[in-house]
């Protein structure tokens, strides 16, 4: 265990060159040059906000200088020197924090809230724990391709208590992942200390706990940090097993400087401000005569010059310009056109559920780097069988159980599209996408938006009423993703549509929501292309032409509105599925209006805050002058989805939507 209690550090260099020494000094010194003259700014009013990592540098520098330029990290707000010591050009960096055009996120984003591939680099979200996920889908990668590569992934004492800490430890340590967890102890999350955050002494007692090798060292001695990286590098890469290392430290800055330091007892500053990981490190080169103090000099001249050039560049260029349409567009990566039929293709008939699982099939043939992962899809085959008989064809590393642990699993399979592979996730219900919904919304739906990265992923989620499963395995939650730009939701009806847009959803580089419902599944059956075919992510399908209005539904809806047109014949409707919420294919519905004049929106979801209500506003603002009457809503009553029979009964909106159709062609 080191001697983090004592005043002074002692360095040992082992094998390292001069040069190498003299390597480790200028970056160890870079980013506390850039904190020093960002405080400076901070107080000119030239910059807005600033997170300090000032006497943290020595974990930065250390740990990354011990890995290769081709290995991941992950690091947090306090990690200004792994960006540095990455040689990432300072004007690009300083353009990243006054949020302008050529920064890593063209201003939509701040600080090291971003990404980059140039550098091997993934940037945190505010939702601290959450890229602990997100390496372990790195991680996973790395140990399919075999090449013998670590991921490192940063958190803070504070940031462990998040249960993304917990998942992640736990799907590493079950998947036996290379990945190096560092936690850097500070003594602090904010203004609360360490004794109000946790009851274990430190971090290296969690580790056992968890069945991972965990070791501390002194997280302001750079050259205990480095040849400990690279001794636990070398065990991660023999062992394919993670480990985490707790590097103790202390921040000698305020959580920003907004919030400044009272909290803290003074007396702390004293002691570390001792073990300062630059003025000893500093002090150790100049005993050994390994610089002298004009050299010292020059380096941070040197540095120094480097900074105001890249401020000078920084600051010169002007902040972005609104272009709405610049936004809209990249909220998504481009994606292939549709995969067409072969001509004279065969069909098969097929229940729903045997569709999704046949077009899951072949896309697990079709590519090679395709990863299905979920609660017990392997041997079982998934609690609904969609995934029976995959284990023995397609293996235990491309079918993967889970833990229960929505969030880790979701954030790895953020990692895998980072690392180059596709992904499907299998909820077991789209109930228990709340355990997940953070890394959906947060990190998934943004982050091409942000930083251009491509999330290539599929959340399949086994949705809806009818099956007496009560309110947390019934729910129909797909206007929660709806709000939320960056995730594109589809929602099919019918078998052959089910096989087509899954495989649309997989070939798509962008996040997919794809909504199953489980009533459908062996309830319709109908004929399916054997072939491998996509439909367009985006574009809905009239079922049935009339003349007196129009029915937008989709899933389960379209179901409902069959019978009782079919009930009601003497009723001439236009019915519409959508197939996909999102993109919405508005063109099919405006032009199905304005032919009608009338329009009755249906979905199973509750009624208020539906997707219906959306669709409404919509006809009502474009196509107001073409309609004959209000715009009907009907959805399911706004409680949780009731268990019992009649009740469930009661909740669905069938017998309301037959009642508005009447009403609706009598209006």
């Amino acid at each position: 265990m080191p001697d983090i209690q004592a005043n002074t550090i002692l360095f040992d260099r082992k094998k390292l060159s001069n040069k190498e020494l003299l390597n480790i000094y200028y970056h160890l010194i870079k980013p506390r040059l850039i904190e020093e003259k960002m405080l400076l700014l901070l107080r000119q009013g030239k910059i807005s906000k600033w997170f300090s990592g000032i006497g943290q540098e020595a974990i930065s520098v250390g740990s990354t200088l011990a890995l290769n330029q081709d290995e991941y990290i992950l690091p947090m707000h306090r990690n200004l020197g792994v960006f540095t010591t990455r040689n990432i050009p300072l004007e690009k960096l300083f353009a990243q924090f006054q949020g302008k055009l050529s920064g890593f996120t063209k201003g939509r984003d701040r600080s090291f809230h971003f990404g980059t591939q140039e550098f091997n680099i993934v940037g945190m979200i505010s939702h601290l724990g959450a890229q602990l996920g997100v390496a372990d889908g790195i991680a996973l990668a790395n140990k399919l391709k075999e090449n013998n590569q670590v991921v490192v992934a940063y958190t803070g004492d504070g940031g462990a208590s998040e249960g993304d800490f917990h998942e992640a430890l736990n799907v590493a340590a079950v998947w036996d992942l290379p990945v190096l967890f560092i936690v850097e102890n500070n003594g602090y999350g904010l203004s609360t200390p360490s004794s109000e955050q946790f009851r274990f002494k430190n971090f290296i007692h969690k580790g056992p706990g968890y069945g991972v090798h965990a070791e501390q060292c002194n997280g302001n001695n750079v050259l205990e940090v480095y040849h400990k990286v690279v001794e636990l590098k070398n065990y991660i890469v023999q062992k394919q097993a993670p480990v985490i290392l707790e590097c103790m430290t202390f921040r000698m800055r305020g959580h920003e400087e907004a919030s400044g330091t009272k909290y803290i007892p003074q007396e702390l500053f004293e002691i570390w401000g001792k073990k300062d990981p630059i003025r000893n490190f500093e002090n150790y080169m100049l005993d050994k005569k390994l610089i002298t103090e004009d050299e010292k000099e020059k380096y941070y001249s040197v540095i120094k010059e480097e900074i105001n050039k890249g401020l000078e560049v920084a600051f010169a260029e002007e902040l972005p310009q609104a272009n709405s349409a610049l936004q809209i567009r990249d909220l998504y990566a481009p994606c292939a056109s549709a995969i067409e039929l072969p001509k004279g293709a065969s069909n098969s008939e097929m229940r729903f559920v045997d569709s999704i699982s046949d077009g899951l099939k072949q896309a697990m043939q079709k590519h090679d780097d395709l990863i299905i992962m979920g609660q017990d899809i392997a041997k079982y085959g998934g609690v609904f069988k969609i995934t029976e008989g995959f284990l023995e064809k397609f293996g235990k590393d491309r079918i993967r159980n889970t833990p229960i642990c929505e969030s880790a699993i979701i954030g790895a399979a953020q990692g895998l599209s980072i690392a180059g592979f596709k992904s499907v996730v299998e909820l077991q219900f789209a109930d228990f996408i709340s355990c997940g919904f953070n890394q959906t919304v947060n990190n998934v739906a943004k982050t091409h938006y942000r930083w251009g990265q491509k999330v290539d992923t599929v959340l399949r989620m086994p949705t809806g009423a009818g099956v007496g499963a009560g309110p947390f395995h019934s729910q129909s939650n797909e206007a929660w993703f709806f709000h939320t730009p960056g995730l594109k939701i589809v929602y099919p009806a019918f078998p052959a549509d089910a096989k087509g847009l899954l495989i649309a959803a997989i070939e798509d580089p962008n996040p997919v929501m794809f909504f199953e419902h489980k009533a459908l599944y062996r309830s319709i059956s109908g004929l399916v292309p054997d072939a491998y075919f996509s439909l367009e992510i985006g574009k809905g399908k009239l079922l049935k032409r009339g003349e007196q209005l129009t029915i937008i539904t989709y899933g389960m809806g379209v179901h409902w509105a069959l019978k009782a047109l079919e009930k009601h014949n003497s009723i001439s409707a236009d019915l519409i599925d959508l197939r996909s919420l999102v993109p919405l294919d508005k063109e099919l519905i405006l032009d199905s209006v304005k032919k009608t004049g009338k329009a009755i929106v249906l979905h199973e979801d509750t009624l208020t805050g539906g997707i219906a209500g959306e669709i409404s506003a919509i006809i009502n603002e474009e196509v107001f002058e073409y309609l004959d009457a209000p715009v009907m809503r009907v959805g399911s009553l706004d409680t949780p989805v009731p268990m019992s029979e009649n009740l469930e009964k009661d909740f669905l909106p069938t017998e309301r939507f037959e009642n508005a159709l009447l009403r609706m062609a009598s209006y």
